[in-house]
């Protein structure tokens, strides 16, 4: 669902989008499929045995492909499993300079970059 970056980012444009949609996800000006895989991932991290195959046919339909769709399981189970770790040996919160370095990595290279 990443589209490869074609030039030079603009991070305060995309500091803005990312602040709207942890706002409030449903009223950001994203794109449907964004919007569509946020729906399922909120399903499958608050409510993960009510997922049905409902839910997955309504990311479908909304455009999102199977390997992405594979994609935002992954990255959901990832980040859940290392939210669970860091709050069981309760590692230290990054300072927010040390937090914004490491976004605008993400953001220049992307997950897959980040991937070993």
């Amino acid at each position: 669902m990443r589209k490869e970056a074609s030039g030079p980012v603009n991070l305060n444009a995309a500091a803005a989008q990312v602040n709207a949609v942890l706002t409030d996800w449903r009223t950001a000006r994203i794109d449907s499929r964004v919007k569509a895989a946020l729906q399922f991932l909120e399903k499958l991290t608050l409510a993960p045995r009510e997922v049905s195959p409902a839910d997955v046919a309504a990311a479908r339909a909304a455009g999102i492909t199977e390997s992405a769709l594979r994609e935002v399981i992954y990255v959901c189970f990832l980040l859940s499993t290392m939210d669970r770790l860091a709050d069981a040996f309760d590692f230290p919160v990054p300072e927010p300079l040390a937090l914004q370095r490491a976004a605008n990595i993400a953001v220049l290279i992307g997950y897959r970059g980040l991937s070993v």
